[in-house]
């Protein structure tokens, strides 16, 4: 006789005998500094937005560019501090062309224009280091910069001479100068339009006088300018070609010359444009 208790299914099994369902994790507690707030003030937003603006002195702005540039001019054999300082002090990215900005800081010379070129990093401190003589930063006086060009070494000369009269032969490099040297308010830094193989004898005599163009011979009215015990800077054409950077020193009307590194310039040219 059949059993009439009823036996219990093992198969299929019903999905809740196979796993318990999840229950779902409950949420955190809210902390209290979490509670909703109203809107903040307009000034508290505009705050925040300024404190959120990039911080000043980043990329090419940054004096950390600048000393880098600084530090291979050291190691490269200039010694003169109030020179290095100076160099440290001027922005030369702002003297090129956009395109051409993040090579501002390489020892290379760049094109501004009316075939024209900036120079060198290592090369303006080089020049300004034989004018200067060791002398300390602003301990130079009256200076004569021969082509302003884009106006970068006047605005180096600024930091390590009293005064700076810089002649342009080209009027619109001379006009670009102007302008691009404007945000540094340099007061001790005049611009003169004219012919720099003339110099500017209106302010002359000077402690020291700088060519950036270079030719067969230095211009008598240079040498005329040129104050007792000053010193004159300029690339010459070598006997044997090329040019190499010459000193000219006044001692009481007795001009010696000596002979320095070789140099690559623009012609010198008379004349205004």
């Amino acid at each position: 006789m059949a059993d009439s208790r009823q036996r219990p299914r093992t198969f299929p099994l019903s999905l809740d005998k196979v796993a318990p369902k999840a229950t779902p994790a409950a949420a955190p507690p809210r902390r209290s500094d979490e509670l909703l707030r109203p809107q903040r003030p307009v000034e508290a937003a505009a705050r925040d937005q300024r404190q959120r603006s990039a911080p000043v002195g980043l990329g090419l702005d940054s004096d950390y560019v600048r000393r880098r540039m600084v530090d291979r001019l050291r190691a490269q054999g200039v010694r003169d501090e109030g020179v290095l300082a100076a160099m440290l002090q001027v922005p030369r990215h702002a003297f090129v062309d956009t395109a051409l900005a993040t090579q501002a800081y390489e020892d290379t010379s760049l094109p501004i224009g009316l075939q024209q070129t900036i120079s060198k990093p290592s090369v303006v401190a080089r020049m300004i280091e034989l004018m200067c003589a060791g002398r300390g930063p602003a301990s130079m006086g009256r200076v004569l910069e021969i082509g302003t060009g884009c106006g970068y070494q006047a605005a180096v000369l600024s930091f390590v001479a009293r005064q700076v009269v810089s002649v342009e032969r080209l009027k619109p490099l001379h006009d670009k100068a102007r302008e691009l040297l404007a945000p540094l308010r340099r007061h001790n830094l005049r611009l003169v339009y004219g012919d720099g193989m003339l110099g500017h004898a209106p302010n002359a005599p000077y402690d020291g006088i700088i060519a950036a163009a270079g030719g067969q011979y230095l211009p008598q009215a240079w040498l005329d300018q040129l104050a007792p015990g000053g010193r004159l800077v300029a690339p010459m054409v070598a006997p044997g070609g090329g040019q190499v950077l010459v000193l000219v020193e006044n001692r009481e009307g007795r001009y010696v010359r000596s002979e320095h590194e070789a140099v690559h310039f623009v012609p010198l040219k008379s004349g205004t444009t």
